[in-house]
C-alpha cells in the first residue's frame, strides 16, 4: 500500500489544522505529519489487528488506582 494515511486530528492538543510534512516514509514507520496548531511533527504507525478470541468479559481487569 503506498497510499498516506491521513490523521483526522493531532495527537497532543486535538486541532484539526494538520498537512504532510516534507520528508520521505521510514519503512514501516509511515509518513510524518505536522500540526500547523503547535507546530509539532508525528507519524502515524499501524500496529496490527487485535486478537479477536477475547471478549470484553474475557479480558483481565485493571486494577484502579490505590488498589493492589
Amino acid at each position: 500500500m503506498s497510499e498516506r494515511a491521513a490523521p483526522h486530528y493531532c495527537p497532543y492538543c486535538g486541532d484539526e489544522d494538520l498537512v504532510p510534512e516534507e520528508g520521505a516514509a521510514v519503512k514501516g514507520e509511515g509518513y510524518p505529519w505536522a500540526c500547523l496548531s503547535c507546530a509539532r511533527v508525528f507519524r502515524v504507525k499501524y500496529v496490527g489487528l487485535r486478537s479477536a478470541s477475547f471478549s470484553a468479559a474475557d479480558a483481565p481487569s485493571r486494577p484502579t488506582e490505590g488498589n493492589s
